[in-house]
């Protein structure tokens, strides 16, 4: 179960992250109202995670699932660039969030 509430975390830091690009530095009020909900959530539920998981892997994990959303995000809502650097490192992320789940222990 706090592998789940590890990923909630993971989505609700992409899901804030993106409310804060579109609340346009905090300017647009309905937005920021979601990323500070979404993010009190993401805390809710990675605290929840931690109570069992080791910090050390669930920090970088959700931080991992967060940024690794946020680049997708930005590919297919925002028409970021697509790079074969980027899709080398994205996939850095990708392999280091499940090299962590695979030696955590639990």
């Amino acid at each position: 179960m706090q592998w789940l509430y590890l990923v909630i975390a993971g989505v609700l830091e992409t899901v804030w992250s993106t409310c804060m690009k579109f609340s346009e530095g905090f300017t647009d009020v309905k937005y920021t109202i979601f990323t500070v909900v979404g993010m009190i959530f993401s805390f809710v539920f990675l605290a929840q995670a931690t109570k069992s998981l080791p910090l050390g892997t669930a920090y970088p994990v959700w931080t991992g699932i967060g940024a690794l959303g946020a680049v997708v995000i930005g590919v297919v809502m925002f028409k970021e660039p697509v790079t074969a650097a980027r899709i080398f490192f994205v996939s850095l992320l990708l392999i280091g969030i499940v090299g962590l789940k695979a030696t955590s222990g639990h």
